[in-house]
């Protein structure tokens, strides 16, 4: 199992993400959008292999992670310290016993620090649920959390998808091929918490029109 990590300038705490998931995979890769820190170098020296993405965005990074995993099962963490290492096990567990081939950690059964409090966040949490009631509608199913990017899934699934995504789009993309495909995907419970360090990287009034555009290519 292949523990992915991408980052971009995230020297606070990628070493302290490393060594907390470490003990739950195989492999902890990090893919590194050409930091100018130095991420690169502690996340090595705290025993992660490191590569560089290819200069597209974080959807780009994630597929590059998906070729380059040696694990069978890749679960994707961001370096920030919103998401919960111990529920590495709970995202594994369905897949594991074969009820699953991907598992959203959901922050809709969890709980989330970053959703709430501000104008932004409020656009952004707006949003998101209207795509995930069509996304509910459309497929038959009851999910919560469409753009998570704490989530495990089988590898060749995500090798079959054929993503094309470049941005953090990736994530709602993910799941929406993942349903037209007939792949099985269920959550489980998870925190979100405020980010550690480093300011945010998803802008909202700025990739409104992504997530939308996304929403429409795929939802046919």
């Amino acid at each position: 199992m292949t523990i992915v990590v991408p980052t971009r300038d995230e020297e606070g705490l990628i070493g302290e993400i490393v060594d907390q998931v470490r003990p739950y995979g195989d492999e902890v890769l990090v893919v590194d959008g050409h930091s100018r820190d130095r991420t690169r170098e502690i996340a090595e020296s705290h025993g992660a292999r490191v590569i560089l993405d290819r200069g597209r965005g974080k959807g780009d990074a994630l597929r590059l992670s998906l070729e380059q995993a040696v694990g069978d099962i890749v679960v994707f963490i961001d370096a920030d310290g919103s998401h919960e290492p111990r529920d590495i096990p709970l995202l594994l567990a369905p897949i594991v016993t074969g009820e699953a081939d991907m598992v959203i950690a959901s922050r809709g059964k969890g709980g989330s620090d970053e959703l709430h409090g501000t104008a932004g966040q409020l656009l952004r949490y707006l949003g998101s649920q209207l795509i995930m009631l069509a996304i509910n509608y459309r497929w038959g199913v009851r999910l919560t959390d469409s753009q998570n990017g704490f989530r495990a899934i089988r590898r060749d699934v995500g090798l079959q998808l054929g993503l094309r995504s470049n941005l953090t789009t990736i994530e709602q993309e993910m799941l929406m091929r993942a349903l037209k495909q007939g792949f099985r995907v269920s959550e489980v419970a998870s925190h979100e918490y405020e980010r550690r360090w480093g300011k945010s990287k998803v802008v909202v009034w700025k990739l409104w029109w992504a997530y939308i555009w996304s929403f429409i290519r795929n939802i046919f």
